[in-house]
């Protein structure tokens, strides 16, 4: 097997309201989730991103430990994508309970 045959190609994808990036990158076999994102360097361009807590998901299937690996144990197939989470600004309930008020 050849060393490119060895590695993964994959996506870390990350957003704000004012920008997104996905990173793709080329990981060994057994890289998980977790590693992959510290691989990507996106925390250098997004300093908010707190590695070692943050919630990750592919393809919008949250990394949780319960119904899907956790990140440190999820190992990345090829053309995963990894999703970094932003924590919500406010609930799904505040935010209706604001528009109500407002109408």
């Amino acid at each position: 097997m050849s060393i490119a045959a060895a590695n993964l190609e994959i996506e870390v994808a990350y957003g704000t309201p004012t920008a997104q990036r996905i990173v793709a990158i080329e990981v060994p076999r057994g890289t998980t989730a977790r590693e992959a994102v510290t691989q990507s360097g996106i925390a250098a361009e997004f300093p908010e991103i707190d590695l070692e807590s943050a919630v990750l998901g592919i393809f919008s299937r949250k990394l949780d430990g319960k119904r899907t690996p956790a990140p440190e144990d999820y190992e990345l197939k090829p053309r995963d994508r990894i999703e970094i989470y932003r924590p919500l600004g406010m609930t799904p309930k505040e935010a209706r309970r604001l528009r109500a008020n407002r109408g």
